[in-house]
């Protein structure tokens, strides 16, 4: 089976053009080198996506006929990744959401005041500006 189809049938990508699209940007390796989403998967082929800014990797158990359900993709494939790869996704999910809700607009004025003040208070910290022109005895 081709590697597109595969990565569509084993419900890495949404269809299929979107995983041969990933394959043109080489972000994905088979055994350890970048491939063309024409090359053929074979079971025991161990495989790295790189999607939503983590590696993915997984191994091939069998190759399914056709689209399988997401209840069925142990049969086909053991998830390898890291754990550590998982918890840089949840920090980055968790990190984009600790003050604005999604969908509550352009950040106000008290927001920008904040934020000033936090940038001011960075360059205080470091060592102080010397004025042009001033002795320094």
């Amino acid at each position: 089976m081709r590697l597109d189809k595969f990565l569509w049938s084993v419900r890495y990508y949404k269809t299929r053009s979107l995983a041969s699209d990933a394959c043109k940007k080489n972000r994905i390796k088979v055994n350890g080198a970048v491939v063309k989403a024409s090359r053929e998967i074979i079971p025991g082929d161990s495989i790295e996506v790189k999607k939503d800014q983590i590696n993915l990797s997984f191994k091939v158990l069998q190759v399914p006929k056709n689209r399988i359900g997401a209840k069925l993709l142990t049969l086909h494939i053991i998830d390898t990744t890291p754990k550590e790869e998982y918890e840089v996704l949840e920090l980055r999910k968790l990190s984009q959401d600790y003050y604005r809700e999604k969908g509550e607009g352009r950040p106000t004025k008290k927001d920008r005041r904040d934020l000033d003040d936090y940038l001011d208070g960075e360059e205080s910290t470091g060592e102080e500006k010397l004025i042009i022109g001033e002795d320094l005895d």
